[in-house]
C-alpha cells in the first residue's frame, strides 16, 4: 500500500512508480488524512495564468473582433470573453507567444490601424497577421480582464535594442521620445509589466540555439530590457523569466542556473521556464481530441502525470544553485496537445475540450500547488480556441469548456496556503497502464476556510473517498464536475452538456465521506 504525501516533492513516489499502488484493491475506499495544523507554501495565484498567442483564432475571433463589430465589445475586445475570464480571476496573461513571439516585431502593431504592417504568420497556419491587435490592444485587454501582463520579448529574430525600445515605450515615465510616442498613441501613463519572458523555446523555434549560446544572449536581454517606471520597484518590480527545460531535457536549465549562480552585478533574472505538454501518443500522431474511448483516456492521463517528474527534476536542478528558492519556476506552456480537428487548418491547433481534459487540468494544477514553494506561475495553452482552451468562439457564439469549469472551481485556491495531506491513492488499471486512482489537495484560504480538491481518475468506477481531519466537523459542500463519457464536451449546439453541479460530503463518526462518480473533479469547503 503506497503512502502519499500530498505536498512538496513527496508525490514523486506514486507518480514515478504507479505500479507500487497496485497493493490496494481497486474497489477499496480511498482515505485522505488532512493535518490542518501543518501548513506549507502559499499557492501563488499566478499558477492559474493564461496564454494568448497569435495563432489560429486565439486572438482574432477569440479576443479581438474590432470596434465596429456587431459582437458586443469594448474598444474591439469581446465583452463575453472578458466577463468569462474575470469570473475565473485570471492572474496573468502571457503574450504574444509562443513561437509567434520569436518573429514578432512590436512596432508593426502600434499607431493607426490603417498604417500597421501586415505580415505572413509563418509560425502558425501561413495566414496574414494584420497586427490590428498590438501592444495597446493587448494592454487594454489585460486591464479589462484585471490580469497582470506576461510579455515575451523576441530573442529569436529580434535584437536587444528592439526589446529595450519596447520596454522604454511601455514603461518610461519621463518624456523620452518613445514615451511621447506612447502618449500620442493614446496612453500617457506608463504601463505595468509584471513578467518579462526573455525569449521562447530558443532551443527550437526561437533560433535552435545551444544552451551556452542562449545564456550569452539572455544576459544581454536581461540587462538592457529595463523597466523604467520607478513605481515598478520593490515588491512591484518586473520579474524576468529565462528559458529553461523542454520536458525531459535539462541542458538549458542547468546552463541558466549555473550562469545565475556566478553572475555579475549587471544582470539578473527572477525565474526559469518549463514547457511541458501532454502528448497521448506521439508528436506525429497525437490522438483525437473527441470521439475516443478509455484507451486514449488512459494514455493521456499517463502522459500528463509525467509533469510530476518534470517539475521535480527541474526543481532539483534549481535547488542545487538556489537552495533558498529565490528564483521561481514558471511552467508557462502546458496542457494536452491532440490532433487538429478534421477539416481545420492544421496550423491553427484547433481541438475539442472534453471531460478528459478537465481531469488533466485538475491533476496538473494539483501538481503545481503541491510544488508551490518553487512553482510560482504557470500558463495553460491556450486561452481561447487553441489547444486546451478555456473558451471556444464561433462568430457571436461562445462556449465555456470543461477545462474552464475546473479553473472556475479552483478559484478558492488562489493565494491559499497548502495544508498537509496524506492518502492511499489506490490504482486505476487499464491494460498494462497503472495509474493512481485518486488525487487530492488541501489548502486554507486567507479567511481561514479549508478547501479540498478531490479527483476520481478512474473513468469507469466510482470512489468512496474518506477524509480524516481533526476538529468538530459540521459539513463539506461545494461543486463537482463530471460527465457521461470521457469525451463528453460542450458544443455550440449544447453549450451546457458538461458543467458543475452542487456536491456535498457526509459527516459521520468524526470524518467526511465523499462518493465521487467516475472521471470527476470536486472542490469542497470543509466547515
Amino acid at each position: 500500500m503506497t503512502r502519499r504525501l500530498l505536498w512538496a516533492t513527496a508525490t514523486t513516489l506514486l507518480f514515478a512508480h504507479p505500479a507500487l499502488a497496485t497493493a490496494q484493491s481497486a474497489d477499496a475506499p480511498v482515505v485522505v488524512q488532512v493535518s490542518a495544523d501543518q501548513a506549507g507554501a502559499t499557492i501563488d495565484p499566478n499558477i492559474f495564468g493564461q496564454f494568448a498567442e497569435h495563432l489560429g483564432t486565439g486572438i482574432y475571433g477569440g479576443v479581438w473582433v474590432g470596434p465596429d463589430s456587431a459582437i458586443p465589445n469594448v474598444r474591439g475586445i469581446r465583452s463575453d470573453v472578458v466577463a468569462a475570464l474575470r469570473a475565473i480571476k485570471v492572474p496573468n496573461v502571457r503574450w504574444p507567444g509562443g513561437c509567434f513571439a520569436d518573429e514578432y516585431h512590436w512596432r508593426d502593431g502600434i499607431g493607426p490601424a490603417s498604417e500597421r504592417v501586415a505580415r505572413l504568420n509563418a509560425s502558425w497556419g501561413g495566414v496574414i497577421e494584420p497586427n490590428t491587435f498590438g501592444t495597446h490592444e493587448f494592454m487594454d485587454f489585460a486591464d479589462q480582464v484585471g490580469a497582470y501582463v506576461f510579455l515575451s520579448v523576441n530573442v529569436g529574430s529580434g535584437t536587444v535594442q528592439e526589446a529595450a525600445d519596447w520596454l522604454e515605450y511601455l514603461t518610461a515615465d519621463q518624456p523620452t521620445t518613445l514615451a511621447q510616442e506612447r502618449a500620442a498613441n493614446g496612453h500617457p501613463e506608463p504601463y505595468r509589466i509584471k513578467y518579462l519572458g526573455l525569449g521562447n523555446e530558443n532551443w527550437a523555434c526561437g533560433g535552435a540555439m545551444s544552451a551556452d549560446h542562449y545564456v550569452e544572449e539572455m544576459k544581454r536581454f536581461a540587462h538592457f530590457s529595463r523597466n523604467l517606471d520607478p513605481a515598478q520597484t520593490g515588491e512591484n518590480a518586473m520579474q524576468r523569466v529565462a528559458v529553461g527545460w523542454d520536458s525531459g531535457k535539462d541542458d538549458y536549465t542547468e546552463a541558466v542556473m549555473q550562469a545565475w549562480k556566478t553572475k555579475v552585478w549587471s544582470w539578473d533574472i527572477e525565474g526559469v521556464s518549463l514547457h511541458a505538454y501532454t502528448i497521448p501518443n506521439t508528436w506525429e500522431a497525437k490522438g483525437p481530441s473527441v470521439g475516443f474511448g478509455e484507451d486514449e483516456y488512459a494514455k493521456a492521463i499517463k502522459a500528463t502525470l509525467q509533469m510530476e517528474g518534470w517539475v521535480t527534476s527541474q526543481t532539483a536542478i534549481m535547488d542545487r544553485y538556489d537552495p533558498e528558492k529565490k528564483l521561481a519556476l514558471f511552467v508557462d506552456e502546458w496542457g494536452i496537445w491532440a490532433d487538429p480537428m478534421p477539416g481545420s487548418n492544421p496550423g491553427f491547433l484547433q481541438q475539442q475540450n472534453t471531460m478528459r481534459d478537465a481531469v488533466i487540468a485538475a491533476l496538473n494544477l494539483n501538481i503545481f500547488m503541491r510544488h508551490a514553494d518553487r512553482v510560482r506561475g504557470t500558463n495553460i495553452a491556450q486561452m481561447a480556441n487553441v489547444l486546451q482552451a478555456m473558451i471556444l468562439t464561433d462568430g457571436p457564439a461562445m462556449v465555456l469548456t470543461p477545462t474552464y469549469h475546473v479553473y472556475e472551481m479552483y478559484v478558492p485556491f488562489q493565494g491559499a496556503t497548502q495544508v498537509q495531506a496524506q492518502m492511499d491513492a489506490g490504482a486505476y488499471v487499464f491494460g498494462d497502464i497503472q495509474l493512481p486512482r485518486a488525487d487530492a489537495v488541501a489548502a486554507r484560504d486567507k479567511e481561514g476556510r479549508l478547501w479540498l480538491s478531490l479527483v476520481n481518475v478512474d473513468p469507469v468506477r466510482p470512489i468512496t473517498l474518506t477524509v480524516r481531519l481533526p476538529g468538530d466537523l459540521q459539513a463539506a459542500t461545494g461543486r463537482i464536475l463530471t460527465a457521461p463519457a470521457v469525451d463528453s464536451h460542450n458544443s455550440f449546439a449544447h453549450p451546457h452538456a458538461v458543467q458543475p453541479a452542487a456536491f456535498a460530503g457526509l459527516v459521520a463518526n468524526g470524518q467526511l465521506s465523499f462518493d465521487l462518480p467516475p472521471k470527476s473533479v470536486a472542490v469542497v469547503e470543509v466547515r
